[in-house]
């Protein structure tokens, strides 16, 4: 019995931790949603010279009437982007490297409050799952131990902190989830995508909600089976203990039965045959010379 709880112990141990991992990379990262962006292409310059429109005259001359015949998604660059909770970055086409934005600046005013509400709500997500890993490896040195019902009331504990978080993780992906497509179609002009999709973030956001649930479900699990097994144990053991006692009340009224008959032992005496009457004389009370004498005189 306690090899598994033990390794139930362990299993729900290794999935929260897991869990615990994947909740804060996603939380830190930028890759909830990638895609390209759409931007105009800028003016060549000496020290730009491709992906960038050429108009061929000298620009400095404000009387020189300036052409491009560049047409349709020729005028544009698409450039690669990735945001996340906190930051959306997406590469700079006037220098090396990336450029990065604040996505709390970048929401629409009208749903801001929901993506502080789902930055709080991760925020908690994460403090639960530690408490509840915290009574997870708790439980499991518990279990190495004869305190069974400490350990019991300690996965009980953890079962409970685990599926509160892994429920407030499902919200908080759900409502970051919906910011943001409300953000692609009313944001900046100049941030909206192209075409997007869901990252790395995202998976690893929903896949700590699925480690979550499989550690809360375990450590249900495990609780439940020790407490049945805890019940089935103890009926037996009482069970056990009634036959002990009905076996040890039936050898005492058995011996005790015995012995008072034989202190109680009755010796019947006989009348002469004429009266028909026989008398019961204890033995305590008989004289055995009264007896024989008896018997002689019966004789003659």
């Amino acid at each position: 019995m306690k090899t598994t709880r033990k390794c139930r112990a362990l299993l729900s141990v290794s999935m929260n931790l897991l869990a615990l991992f994947f909740s804060i990379t996603a939380f830190i990262t930028t890759y909830w949603c990638v895609g390209t962006q759409r931007v105009p292409k800028p003016k060549c310059t000496k020290l730009r010279t491709h992906n960038c429109i050429d108009y061929g005259v000298n620009e400095t001359d404000p009387k020189v009437v300036v052409y491009s015949w560049e047409t349709g998604d020729d005028r544009f660059l698409f450039r690669q982007f990735h945001t996340g909770i906190w930051f959306s970055c997406a590469e700079n086409i006037h220098d090396e490297g990336e450029k990065c934005r604040s996505f709390i600046d970048l929401a629409p005013a009208s749903e801001r409050g929901v993506l502080w509400l789902s930055v709080v709500s991760e925020m908690l997500y994460i403090v639960l799952l530690i408490v509840g890993f915290s009574l997870m490896c708790l439980e499991l040195v518990h279990s190495s131990t004869s305190n069974m019902i400490d350990g019991l009331k300690l996965n009980a504990f953890a079962a409970i902190f685990t599926v509160l978080s892994g429920l407030l993780g499902m919200v908080a992906h759900m409502m970051y989830t919906q910011v943001f497509q409300v953000t692609v179609t009313l944001g900046p002009a100049d941030w909206r995508p192209y075409n997007w999709d869901y990252g790395w973030s995202f998976c690893m956001a929903w896949a700590s909600f699925t480690c979550c649930m499989g550690a809360s479900v375990t450590t249900l699990n495990s609780y439940t089976k020790t407490v049945i097994e805890f019940r089935h144990k103890r009926k037996t053991f009482v069970q056990s203990i009634r036959k002990e006692q009905a076996r040890e009340a039936l050898g005492y009224y058995r011996d005790h039965s015995l012995h008072s008959i034989s202190q109680t032992v009755e010796v019947y005496t006989q009348t002469p045959y004429s009266s028909g009457i026989r008398t019961h004389v204890p033995a305590a009370s008989l004289d055995l010379s009264d007896v024989s004498e008896t018997q002689g005189e019966d004789q003659c």
